[in-house]
């Protein structure tokens, strides 16, 4: 009896450790079958794989469905992707792998209730297993490994890192996600999101058919991070080829699980697994304002997501169609023009600038690689254009072909005004002109008036004419009568040893009398220089009154003609920053070509560099490197103009009292027009070691030259080595290539100023150095733009992101001069203008 216990207790065990290790699986072979209550668990232990109930909870199972869901994650299930979302089985469930290469499902009864199809090509194949990956999904393998289908092709309401979702250029059918119907019934519901058939470069959520929500469009990158918390940024690659568009995500390794979700209330959210909660955190949810639902704020209407709260505006030229609806929150009827236009070819019409928009929905490309001045002139010239955008657009990313004007010729709909920060295009609408100085400027259109214009032109010319010729013949004897008197006062003075000549009448800034500059330096005395380049001397002044200043003269041989300097002069007046230098005034008399402004506080022309190293603690430095990011993304991104500085280096960044950084030196910088993305010049200015790649060997720069120059000089002020230094970085050719050598062989902390080792944050010195090597990236598509680095340096209260996050940076170039110049080791008295060879890898 005791031994007939124990040959079933051994049974039992052998049993359940069969149904144990049969459970733990992750692969159903062919003729195998997978009943209710078994599963596929991944190799990872991540996924499972099998039949589940929604009636779970209430303990009667009911309807049955076949699922694939987080196994690790406690709490009620969280399903990634079901089957037979239509037919759910009544009871007792199978699957089953056939010969064929499908998948089958079949109730208690033996009917089919769902089953995979296969490509014709793949039909002959004989499947090996179907396999549950660790990422979620489930493959059906033939030879070779082989995918003949897989569950990511067919995606649920759940996008997970490896998805990919697709639209095809040829049939314009493409993947969605789809809602469930409710939290508890995995039927359908109402909501969907995936690619826009209609252009492929945004996406769009859909309540039913209509359109519910958009994303902005896509402007041509290849791939892009989103830092979503700490440990965790989720990267998204695009690939767009002859035959389709697709996009996928991946997360930074060590990242919690992470997923978007469709919800049956029509959210799309991103979610985080929170193991501290054990609960799934919402990171973000879209949308995300009060009027972020589609056409929220009717025609011609757009959502300032600026304000606080949001909040529905007109665009400019446009009015409410209902100042009492409006007013009451009715907002369908959206606005309408202020003053119609003009019959189409008639005079009067022009177009209004609106910066930092997402665009609106219904446009159209223009796929005839048009200027920015050829895409106004077409909307202009086409009647039933109502706005244009010389947008960032990229169509396809294998062909690199950019395609940057964008139309609209129906009504505008679904438009935001975003923050700079977050990108936006400028939106140029088709309006009245009107005589309103209030009104942004209205850039007029060619004139095609009638017969009648003509003719009041024919009469009205020689009239002019006349007028402007006796105007001239006044103002030309004026002038030579002005320029003899000048003439014979500066000789008069120039014999008595005074210069005269003064030419700053222009330049919209205050002008300093020479002879008080030359008594508030007494007479440029070598005591008083606090520094020196290739454009001249910088000198420290007293001012009558006790105004101490810093008289940057240039030299007679400078490479910074009189063009450069009243470029310097009148940007550094016009653009105001807490990180740019203070003018305080200038001088051009004679020769002499001066500035004043507001003197480092540290020392003889301080820079980050020359600061002794024991006060340049960790804080100190993270503080000086976010200045001068905030201080480049104003002059890329946030003032009036678009500057390229062109020349950003350690000399040309001044400390003040408090050790803020403020960017100096504008005479070789670039103004970009609001539509202008780069230029090229044959005249290569800067200085070795920080000029970019493209500039370097092409003349070509943008913003990106910028970046390049931002990332190295991140390296020396986290380092404390100079780019000019090679003595002291080891066998390699530059600070660049030393510190990814370090990053490749796992050595980065070596770089790290060993004079601050107590006071460093080793997380955000990692991040740091990171973001400089991407910076300095040889590709200029693959740099950060300065509102991306803003946002990784700062990103708010957080910790840190690791440094992990972010992509690895690829392998930098770097440059070998040539002539006399390479023999110089102080390279900050070396001239602007250099001579470089072509970009060498190593």
């Amino acid at each position: 009896m005791d031994l007939s216990r124990s040959a079933v207790l051994v049974l039992a065990v052998a049993v359940a450790v069969f149904l144990l290790c049969a459970s733990a699986e992750d692969q159903l072979a062919v003729g195998d079958k997978l009943l209710a209550g078994q599963s596929l668990v991944s190799a990872g232990g991540a996924f499972a794989f099998g039949f589940f109930s929604p009636d779970d909870a209430a303990g009667t199972a009911t309807r049955w469905y076949l699922g694939i869901w987080y196994n690790g994650i406690p709490g009620p299930r969280t399903v990634i992707w079901v089957a037979n979302r239509d037919a759910p089985a009544a009871g007792a469930p199978t699957l089953t792998l056939a010969n064929d290469s499908r998948l089958v499902m079949s109730d208690a009864d033996g009917r089919v209730l769902w089953n995979t199809t296969v490509a014709s090509s793949s039909s002959s194949q004989t499947p090996t297993a179907a396999v549950l990956t660790n990422g979620g999904n489930l493959v059906v393998q033939g030879a070779n490994d082989a995918a003949l289908w897989q569950s990511f092709d067919h995606p649920t309401d759940t996008f997970v890192p490896g998805m990919k979702m697709r639209l095809s250029h040829r049939t314009g059918k493409g993947d969605r996600i789809v809602a469930w119907k409710s939290p508890g019934d995995p039927a359908p519901g109402r909501f969907s999101y995936g690619l826009d058939p209609s252009t492929s470069l945004q996406l769009i959520m859909w309540n039913g058919t209509r359109p519910y929500w958009r994303t902005p469009i896509w402007q041509g990158y290849a791939v892009a991070a989103m830092y979503v918390s700490a440990g965790t940024v989720i990267y998204t690659a695009i690939l767009d080829t002859d035959l389709e568009i697709s996009m996928a995500i991946t997360v930074s390794d060590g990242a919690a699980p992470t997923r978007y979700v469709v919800t049956s209330s029509g959210r799309f959210q991103l979610l985080s697994w929170n193991g501290t909660l054990s609960a799934w955190a919402t990171l973000q949810s879209w949308p995300s304002s009060g009027c972020g639902a589609y056409s929220r704020c009717g025609a011609y209407g757009y959502c300032d997501v600026t304000s606080a709260p949001a909040a529905c505006r007109c665009l400019d030229g446009f009015e409410p169609a209902s100042a009492a609806d409006w007013s009451a929150g009715r907002l369908e009827q959206g606005c309408r023009r202020k003053q119609a236009l003009p019959p189409c070819g008639g005079v009067g019409v022009g177009f209004v600038a609106m910066r930092s928009m997402k665009v609106p929905d219904k446009f159209s490309i223009d796929s005839s690689n048009r200027t920015a001045g050829e895409c106004a002139a077409r909307c202009a010239a086409t009647c039933s254009c109502v706005a244009y955008a010389y947008a960032n657009v990229q169509i396809n990313s294998a062909k690199d072909e950019l395609i940057r004007c964008v139309v609209w010729s129906e009504e505008l709909v679904d438009a935001q005004m975003i923050d700079a920060r977050w990108g936006g295009e400028t939106l140029y609408l088709r309006v009245a002109e009107i005589d309103d100085a209030s009104t942004v400027p209205v850039l007029a259109l060619p004139n095609t008036g009638r017969k009648s214009s003509r003719n009041a032109v024919k009469i009205a010319l020689p009239v002019l004419a006349s007028l402007l010729l006796l105007t001239c013949t006044f103002f030309v004897s004026f002038w030579r009568f002005r320029v003899k008197g000048r003439k014979t006062e500066s000789q008069n003075k120039n014999k008595s040893g005074k210069i005269g000549g003064d030419h700053t009448e222009d330049l919209e800034f205050p002008s300093i009398r020479f002879a008080d500059i030359v008594i508030a330096t007494d007479n440029f005395s070598k005591t008083l220089m606090i520094g020196r380049g290739g454009f001249g001397k910088v000198y420290k002044g007293t001012l009558e009154g006790g105004h101490v200043v810093a008289v940057k003269r240039l030299s007679e041989d400078s490479d910074q003609g009189a063009e450069e300097f009243k470029n310097e002069a009148i940007l550094i007046a016009k653009l105001q920053h807490r990180n740019l230098v203070r003018l305080l005034g200038c001088c051009t008399e004679g020769a002499e070509k001066l500035l004043l402004r507001v003197p480092s506080q540290q020392g003889p022309q301080c820079h980050p560099l020359r600061v002794k190293k024991a006060v340049l603690d960790w804080p100190t430095r993270l503080g000086i490197i976010k200045g001068v990011a905030r201080g480049l993304l104003y002059l890329h991104q946030d003032s009036r103009l678009t500057v390229i500085h062109r020349d950003l280096k350690a000399s040309n960044v001044l400390l003040d009292a408090e050790m803020r950084p403020k960017i100096a030196d504008f005479g070789m910088a670039k103004i970009f027009g609001d539509n202008q993305v780069k230029a090229s010049t044959r005249n290569v200015v800067g200085t070795y070691g920080y000029i970019a790649p493209e500039y370097s060997t092409g003349g070509v720069f943008s913003v990106k030259s910028d970046v390049y120059s931002f990332g190295v000089l991140l390296l020396e002020i986290v380092s404390g080595t100079r780019i000019s230094a090679i003595d002291g970085i080891m066998e390699c050719p530059s600070l660049t290539v030393y510190a990814w050598s370090l990053w490749r062989e796992g050595r980065i902390g070596k770089l790290v100023d060993p004079s601050m080792a107590e006071s460093c944050s080793e997380d955000e010195a990692m991040l740091c150095i990171h973001v400089g090597l991407l910076c300095v990236e040889d590709d200029p598509s693959r740099r950060p733009l300065m509102s991306s680095v803003v946002s990784i340096l700062e990103n708010g209260s957080a910790p840190v992101v690791a440094s992990a996050s972010l992509p690895a940076p690829n392998q930098p170039g770097y440059f070998k001069m040539i002539g006399e110049k390479s023999q110089r080791s102080d390279l900050e008295n070396t001239r602007n203008a250099m001579t470089m060879t072509a970009l060498h890898g190593r």
